[in-house]
């Protein structure tokens, strides 16, 4: 799968990404960390990406978009060390893998995950 990390989101969890074989951009890696997040839906979309962030402004916009891509992970952890951030990405992964494929919100917390398919 292809992914495109918001600022928020550490490199350390893109790193981990590439390692499971992944194609895992961020947007500092691309110098585009004043990207506003409009242009970074756009962006995702364009490569085929899915964003990690911890913004729910991403939610909000694809809502009023109307749009079925880019699946987006907001992740509403308490915990967002990359190793954290990483377990539950990964976990999200192997169980909704399709349902991102396919356009979602996923919206991860430490109790539970929501996912609601695109569009919303």
């Amino acid at each position: 799968m292809k992914f495109l990390a918001d600022m928020g989101i550490s490199m350390r969890v893109v790193a981990a990404l590439r390692k499971q074989g992944h194609d895992a951009v961020h947007l500092q890696d691309q110098n585009l960390g004043r990207l506003p997040d409009s242009e970074i839906l756009t962006k995702a979309r364009a490569e085929e990406r899915i964003v990690l962030t911890h913004d729910l402004d991403f939610g909000e916009l694809l809502a009023a978009s109307g749009g079925t891509l880019p699946s987006v992970v907001i992740f509403r952890l308490k915990d967002m060390r990359a190793e954290n951030v990483s377990q539950h990405l990964f976990s999200l992964l192997r169980l909704q893998s399709e349902a991102l494929a396919r356009g979602a919100v996923c919206s991860v917390s430490e109790q539970k995950v929501r996912i609601r398919a695109l569009p919303i």
